[in-house]
């Protein structure tokens, strides 16, 4: 999973890094939605401890193509809980 740096250093992004952040917040948000719907208690709290790092590890990779690669593979992950859960629900 990947998360982009622009804290309180960086004042402006490029049209592209903007677009980029939005897809990472994007589906870091989607990720937290699905682990609400995650019925055991414990399972949910590692679940969300597990993105949080994931996006914290990556958070200052800069490198465009990996950053791409990371939210094919955070798309992937998400899509798999999705699948995980909808299976357990019927």
């Amino acid at each position: 999973l990947a998360a982009l740096s622009w804290g309180s250093g960086q004042t402006s992004l490029s049209p592209c890094q903007f677009l980029r952040r939005q897809q990472v917040l994007q589906l870091y948000r989607k990720i937290l939605r699905a682990i609400r719907e995650v019925p055991a208690e414990q399972d949910r709290r590692y679940l969300k401890d597990w993105a949080r790092e994931e996006f914290k590890r990556n958070k200052d990779a800069t490198e465009e193509d990996a950053i791409r690669m990371m939210i094919t593979q955070g798309n992937m992950q998400l899509q798999e809980l999705q699948r995980t859960l909808k299976l357990a629900k019927s």
